[in-house]
């Protein structure tokens, strides 16, 4: 694949990842990664002093799905919306078809309980390190590092990033 084609392909990937979490169809969110695969929400701090311990962590579509059952069902959390900006993937590395990605984010999070209502507010900052590869011929996460730059989450993380 030329590397336009293949930048083109990864950056669709991740605007559609964003799209499907900011337009809360949490349902299709499993269906971007691959199985198994992996998904971790970590602290700066950790992830700098080789302490893997993440915030959120998944390692197949059946626990990201049941992450999903969780939200819907189970989490009590004041009514929210999601809004993504993503800079620039970068494609960083590649190996046996497993394609490295770097891209810096932030999320911000606007409000909608009556007490609260339309007030925004910059949630969660950080960088995803990605790993995608090629099934079928479209591109999914293997891997989906998501790396906040401060483990302070003003309330409870439920949604993912």
């Amino acid at each position: 694949m030329e590397a336009t084609e293949l930048r083109a392909q990864i950056e669709d990937l991740t605007a559609a990842y964003v799209e499907c979490l900011d337009s809360d169809r949490l349902e299709e969110w499993p269906d971007f990664f691959t199985e198994p695969c992996l998904y971790q929400v970590m602290p700066y701090e950790n992830a700098a002093l080789g302490m893997p311990i993440p915030l959120m962590y998944g390692d197949s579509r059946g626990m990201l799905r049941d992450r999903v059952v969780a939200h819907r069902n189970a989490n009590f959390f004041a009514p929210h919306l999601y809004r993504h900006l993503v800079g620039r993937v970068r494609i960083v590395g590649e190996e046996n078809g497993v394609i490295s990605t770097r891209a810096n984010y932030a999320v911000f999070r606007t409000m909608l309980d009556p007490s609260n209502y339309g007030h925004s507010e910059l949630f969660s900052v950080g960088v995803y390190h990605d790993k995608i590869v090629f099934e079928d011929g479209q591109p999914r996460f293997r891997e989906k590092i998501v790396i906040v730059d401060t483990s302070q989450i003003p309330t409870l993380l439920v949604t993912p990033l």
